[in-house]
């Protein structure tokens, strides 16, 4: 590999820096994950200034949220952010975009970012353990869901945005097409599926103005193409979350009050999800473990953050609220 582990300048600009993180190769090329951070100025009297935030986007995506990150940073949180191999800014000439054949690949990839955000700590044993708090997007909700389940005691909150963590065909569509979908992807796990994203998800955001320009083959406007090794990997994901998770921390999950038909454009697009069915969504975050608290916004849009400005405000006051009131006490400032 010829990337230098080192942090340096990241496409959006100060505050926010990247590093590579190799993870080796695969029959593909070299794999790399890329973590953004932004950090704090002067937060020492911020209720949040023992956390550190790892975000994780979703399906087809990157990180470019600079306002969630700016979120967090005003109560103190050092911000991460983490591009998954073969995603944004850690996708490769050849690779196939977004593709794995189990979401538990990206344990190596969230192993390098905990080890990276660690790093500046050791050696300074007298300073209090930082808490994690785990965020994510879409398919990065349910990677983070299933990952906080098998690692108990590593994170003090989760925090999932829309998170996927069930099919749109439902539950009973979900296990009548699983084996034909498992039987396709033993052999043929890279093959083609029909497009089903109609670009309409990405003209919502554009009309809302909450979706910059990206970098050429980022975030293409109709999603990257699906194949059934990573089908099968994320309804795994799903069934396994239907089977019930038992996160050991306080879960919150910010949904869209209602949800549109993706096959044709509608204006309800910019006040609605148009991904994800989210009442299915709401009934299966009760499955995440024993401490989750799920609120409806209304008007968001599928990546609540991107919403316009009414519900976006909603959605990080009582993300702010849960936080401080409840999930993560206020502590004493720690230096």
């Amino acid at each position: 590999m010829t990337d230098v582990q080192k942090w340096v300048p990241d496409i959006l600009g100060a505050p926010f820096e990247q590093l590579t993180l190799l993870l080796g190769t695969d029959a593909e090329g070299d794999v790399v994950a890329t973590l953004v951070r932004s950090r704090p100025r002067a937060a020492a009297l911020a209720p949040l200034v023992d956390v550190d935030v790892l975000y994780v986007h979703g399906w087809s995506d990157y990180f470019f949220q600079t306002d969630l990150a700016r979120f967090w940073n005003r109560l103190g949180a050092r911000f991460y952010a983490l591009d998954l191999r073969k995603y944004g800014r850690s996708m490769r000439q050849g690779q196939t975009p977004g593709y794995v054949a189990s979401l538990d690949e990206y344990d190596a990839d969230i192993a390098a970012a905990l080890d990276a955000m660690r790093a500046r700590s050791r050696g300074r044993a007298r300073r209090a353990p930082r808490r994690l708090v785990l965020m994510g997007h879409s398919t990065g909700g349910l990677t983070l869901s299933l990952w906080a389940a098998r690692h108990p005691g590593e994170a003090a909150a989760v925090v999932l945005n829309s998170p996927w963590l069930e099919l749109q065909t439902g539950a009973i569509g979900r296990q009548a097409i699983a084996p034909l979908v498992a039987a396709r992807a033993r052999f043929d796990p890279l093959g083609t599926h029909p497009v089903v994203d109609l670009g309409f998800y990405t003209r919502a955001q554009r009309e809302l103005g909450t979706l910059p320009d990206s970098p050429d083959g980022w975030r293409p406007e109709r999603g990257f193409p699906t194949h059934p090794g990573w089908l099968a990997a994320v309804m795994k994901g799903h069934s396994t979350v239907a089977a019930g998770l038992d996160i050991d921390c306080p879960v919150l999950v910010l949904l869209s009050k209602g949800s549109t038909s993706p096959i044709q454009w509608s204006d309800a697009m910019t006040t609605t999800d148009s991904v994800l069915v989210v009442d299915d969504i709401a009934r299966t975050a009760t499955r995440l473990g024993n401490r989750v608290t799920v609120i409806r916004v209304p008007d968001a849009i599928h990546d609540v953050v991107l919403s316009g400005a009414e519900p976006r405000a909603h959605a990080l006051t009582a993300l702010r609220a849960w936080l401080i009131e409840g999930a993560l006490a206020p502590i004493e400032a720690r230096v």
